[in-house]
């Protein structure tokens, strides 16, 4: 197997590399699933691109992201961000897959109210099994807006193309963060499960003495343990329970510190050192931020 990683940096390369057609726009594409096919010598062959992609699929395509493949049998959209490692795992026949894939480069909403907001859809770093599924209705919306961008591209390009394509593109992206929003609503039974992990996964943390061995835990050590990405996990707990990943921690921090600093005469450099601060004054600022007063303050109040 191929372990060599290529990159593909543009739209141009894209199409070279897979056997397409000439693009008809530099900086942005929109495939037809049911026309690619994939030989067999592009099994194994890893790649990233500096493209983002947003996929829609009717069922397993053979492509793996990172560490997780696709394990789905029905509609979803998935999208991918910029420097993600990929790799096809089977060869694809013409009209195997039905769906499309829009794949399109930075340089097209550089400048535009989209390039200013693109890292608040976080959903480009979900990992694959985060994918989001969609109803009929909100799939034909989605394709509508795919449709759009597609015609403009095809039919004209011209002073108004990238306004009408950037916004049409922020369009689709404002609906998938609702229909996101309306997975995590109907799934409320397993985001229960996640979250009651990840306060046991906190707890035990705490109970271990890991604080004071290896510091403050990332969100990335309960993600891995948990088998979602970052910004799903902390997504969910922000949707479910009104704060993030990151708060919680330090809302925990916070709880554990009123204890230590009301039942011990340890100094407060020492309970910072306890809670995973390598700095006390790091310690003082977010206690400060988090209660109003100083943890000297806190304990004298008390």
């Amino acid at each position: 197997m191929n372990q060599e990683i290529q990159n593909i940096r543009s739209i141009s390369q894209l199409h070279e590399v897979f056997g397409f057609d000439k693009p008809t726009h530099p900086l942005i594409s929109i495939i037809d699933v049911s026309k690619w096919e994939i030989p067999a010598r592009f099994v194994g062959v890893k790649y990233t691109s500096e493209l983002y992609s947003i996929a829609l699929k009717d069922k397993s395509c053979g492509l793996q992201y990172g560490r997780n493949s696709y394990d789905f049998h029905e509609g979803v959209l998935i999208f991918t961000a910029p420097n993600q490692v990929q790799s096809v795992m089977k060869a694809q026949e013409l009209n195997e897959i039905q769906g499309w894939m829009l794949f399109f480069h930075s340089d097209l909403i550089r400048n535009t109210s989209l390039g200013q907001v693109i890292e608040d859809y976080r959903f480009f770093s979900y990992d694959v099994h985060e994918a989001l599924h969609l109803s009929d209705a909100e799939q034909k919306t989605i394709t509508d807006c795919m449709s759009l961008i597609q015609r403009e591209i095809l039919e004209r390009i011209d002073n108004h193309s990238q306004t009408v394509i950037c916004s049409s593109l922020e369009l689709l992206l404002n609906l998938s963060k609702r229909y996101y929003e309306r997975q995590f609503n109907t799934r409320s039974a397993q985001n229960s499960d996640v979250i009651s992990q990840f306060h046991s996964l906190l707890n035990s943390y705490y109970k271990g003495g890991k604080f004071t061995e290896m510091g403050i835990p990332t969100i990335e050590y309960f993600s891995d343990k948990i088998h979602l990405s970052g910004n799903y996990l902390s997504d969910l707990l922000k949707k479910e329970t009104g704060y993030s990943a990151k708060d919680q921690i330090n809302n925990f921090i916070i709880e554990k510190a009123k204890t230590l600093l009301l039942s011990e005469t340890e100094p407060v450099s020492g309970i910072a050192y306890s809670l995973g601060f390598n700095y006390p004054h790091y310690f003082s600022r977010l206690f400060k931020s988090k209660t109003g007063m100083t943890p000297q303050e806190y304990r004298k109040l008390n």
